[in-house]
């Protein structure tokens, strides 16, 4: 994983505000379903995501920039003043187990050494034996400290798939494919977790595969909370007339009677038929938008000046 700095494209001295203005750019730019034919275009997302995570978390960002943790998140070790150097491997019971030396030979201060790490861990040390060279060898347990194992993707799902739910395949970041089953009702930034699925070390359960959804948006439909708003061209002559028109819905198309002298903007609301809600389903809004035909109509105009001039009627009258 590159450094976040370098991910999002901005110094170390940006703002909280660059942060999130190069952010929001950037996944804009690379989000998979606007890059479909390139198959790198999820792993880049989720990096852009991860690298958002450390630096549009202010708590984060300092870790970061102490070295606390590294570019993934993940905690780092850190040492302590004076050491002479460590090693790390798997203990019992998952934890990381760290071998320390004190460095050893005369004048080199082997004894305070010792004398720092009974003061910082209270005698809690797991053993001080002689080791090569008259130095004295200290091992300790972390206490416990786990490593974060945990992956984190972005998955755009359509409204259908929302609704109904599904199936899709996502890619992660280490190229590895999997088929994931997505819920019926899944709702924007919903996480869906998938145990077990994660990244793996030695001596440590494997994290999990943690997938934001969100929902990409409708040619057709716009989504508010659970009602759902279209705009439905309707000809001239339908407004006039009146008539039953054709209005498609997350199922099936169903009709609508459209009144005679409906204008522009005059609103039908479809019970049940947008999105499911807790006790039930909400509405689907109807908008109705005259369109008229593509050109000039030298008879439709003909026919308009003559209404003009017979029924003239001013329908701004009460705007000013």
């Amino acid at each position: 994983m590159r450094d976040p700095y370098e991910v999002l494209g901005v110094p170390r001295s940006a703002n909280a505000a660059a942060i999130k203005s190069a952010y929001r750019k950037l996944a804009k730019k690379h989000h998979p379903d606007s890059n479909k034919d390139d198959p790198k275009a999820a792993e880049r997302f989720a990096e852009i995501n991860t690298a958002n995570e450390i630096l549009g978390d202010e708590d984060k960002r300092k870790q970061f920039d102490r070295g606390e943790i590294d570019a993934e998140g993940k905690p780092r070790f850190q040492g302590f003043p004076g050491g002479g150097g460590a090693r790390g491997r798997a203990g019992p019971g998952g934890f990381e187990s760290y071998t320390f030396r004190s460095g050893g030979g005369p004048g080199q201060g082997g004894g305070a050494f010792e004398d720092i790490l009974n003061s910082m861990f209270g005698g809690g040390t797991r053993g001080a034996r002689p080791g090569a060279g008259g130095g004295a060898h200290f091992e300790f347990d972390t206490g416990g400290i786990g490593l974060d194992l945990d992956v984190n993707v972005a998955m755009s799902v359509s409204l259908e798939e929302s609704v109904r739910g599904g199936e899709k395949r996502v890619r992660l970041p280490n190229g590895k494919e999997l088929n994931v089953k997505i819920p019926a009702g899944v709702v924007e930034g919903q996480q869906i977790r998938l145990r077990g699925q994660g990244e793996s070390a030695q001596g440590h359960p494997p994290g999990d595969l943690l997938i934001t959804i969100s929902i990409a948006p409708h040619p057709h439909f716009k989504v508010e909370g659970a009602d759902l708003r279209i705009d439905l061209p309707v000809t001239l002559y339908e407004a006039v007339l009146g008539g039953k028109v054709r209005v498609p819905t997350l199922g099936n198309a169903v009709e609508l009677s459209v009144p005679k002298n409906t204008s522009s903007g005059r609103t039908f609301r479809l019970k049940g038929k947008g999105l499911p809600k807790a006790g039930g389903t909400g509405d689907l809004f109807v908008v109705i938008r005259i369109m008229l035909p593509d050109g000039n109509d030298a008879e439709l105009e003909a026919l308009m000046e003559k209404w003009r001039d017979q029924h003239p009627y001013n329908p701004r009258s009460g705007v000013g």
